[in-house]
């Protein structure tokens, strides 16, 4: 059960986290505000969390620690897919667009969301600097390494791009999803991600007391869950399925919104897109 209960526990929150996201940015627009404003207090909470339990390494301490650093990298999903912090940019790219400059406008469509992540992670990092609990901190690490592997290798190119995960309003993100049978990426990727979750079992598997090998078994959960996204990426699988519950039609939901304020209209439909 030392083993179990936090792997389970991190499992079920990053799939129910996961599917909670997919939910709120299918909504009509007008829900938006309203849906980052409480993740925002909710992102606010996690911070101060993390800031009380620095010094807190009981098995309690450990678990909320862990939990408000998960919390924490939400607010950074949640606000890129429902477009309150993106990026400079807001059009696809051309046909034939390529290369450096390709990827100079997948980071200007993002930027801001790039940026909003460094700045959570230096705040986690300040409040929990030399304590004793820094599961918080490891665990919005290792979820940003996660998200940047698996985002660098859907540009790249791999054969499943998951375009059903993006919500109607942010597809400008598409012109930046590559259909590939592979890149040279994806195998360093995948290796590095499944050495790093042996390695974290073993630390678990090592810990001397109860506490360390909750929070080792909560973080290789974490890493596991990285080789399966990326695995996700590459094999015919029915992903969908894992959060069915959360993605209604989109197309349908897409047409229930009546109210669509300029800065959620990402969709290039008459635009001329620019170089």
């Amino acid at each position: 059960m030392s083993y179990a209960l936090p792997i389970g526990f991190a499992l079920f929150l990053w799939w129910f986290a996961t599917g909670l996201i997919f939910w709120l940015d299918q909504l009509p627009v007008r829900t938006f505000k309203w849906s980052v404003g409480a993740a925002s207090l909710v992102l606010a909470a996690a911070l101060f969390a993390i800031g009380a339990l620095s010094g807190d390494t009981s098995l309690t301490g450990v678990y909320a620690s862990f939990t408000a650093g998960v919390l924490a990298w939400g607010w950074q999903e949640l606000s890129l897919y429902t477009g309150f912090v993106t990026g400079p940019r807001k059009q696809s790219c051309e046909a034939g667009c390529s290369g450096w400059r390709h990827f100079g406008h997948a980071i200007g469509v993002n930027l801001w969301h790039e940026i909003a992540i460094i700045v959570v992670a230096v705040s986690i990092a300040a409040l929990s600097w030399g304590a004793a609990n820094q599961w918080g901190l490891y665990a919005y690490l290792l979820l940003w390494a996660m998200h940047l592997s698996a985002r660098l290798n859907v540009f790249l190119g791999v054969r499943n791009v998951s375009e059903d995960f993006v919500p109607a309003h942010m597809a400008v993100l598409k012109s930046f999803l590559t259909r590939k049978p592979m890149n040279l990426l994806f195998p360093v990727s995948v290796t590095a991600a499944t050495i790093g979750s042996v390695l974290l079992f073993q630390e678990a598997i090592s810990a001397p007391g109860e506490e360390d090998r909750a929070g080792w078994s909560l973080l290789a959960a974490l890493a596991s869950l990285a080789v399966f996204e990326h695995w996700m990426l590459m094999l015919p699988l029915p992903v969908e399925k894992l959060w069915q519950w959360s993605l209604p039609q989109r197309r349908d939901a897409a047409k229930s919104r009546n109210s669509k304020p300029v800065h959620f209209d990402y969709t290039p439909l008459k635009t001329k897109l620019s170089p």
